[in-house]
């Protein structure tokens, strides 16, 4: 019996590992998140305005971690990390929805709102 003794190195996701792009995806997503942070501690949006544009910078965070840090694209040899993706993301999306959903109803049953509201 022989077994094949592979260089580990040669593997395809190791090549695709670079410092640069580690450091691309940190600084990357450090200044989106200095971004959003200056956009709430400083007030210049309303609202509706502000939430919609750190849910957005939020989103660009997360696609741009995806490709730069976890290297996820349709190539062969990330084939099956992109399928657990796509498997995820449903998931992820009923947990941050539903728990949108309880806090809401939290709210809106157990928190008197208004000056006149009774407690």
């Amino acid at each position: 019996m022989s077994s094949s003794h592979r260089n580990p190195l040669d593997h395809p996701e190791v090549q695709m590992a670079k410092a640069g792009n580690y450091m691309a995806g940190f600084m990357l997503a450090t200044a989106m998140m200095g971004a959003s942070l200056m956009l709430v501690t400083r007030h210049t949006l309303p609202p509706i305005a502000e939430k919609v544009t750190v849910s957005l910078i939020a989103l660009a965070a997360v696609i741009a971690q995806l490709r730069l840090l976890f290297h996820l694209d349709w190539s062969p040899t990330q084939r099956w990390h992109t399928i657990a993706l796509v498997l995820t993301v449903p998931l992820f999306v009923l947990l941050v929805g539903l728990s949108l959903w309880i806090f809401h109803s939290l709210d809106a049953h157990m928190m008197a709102h208004g000056f006149g509201s009774p407690m």
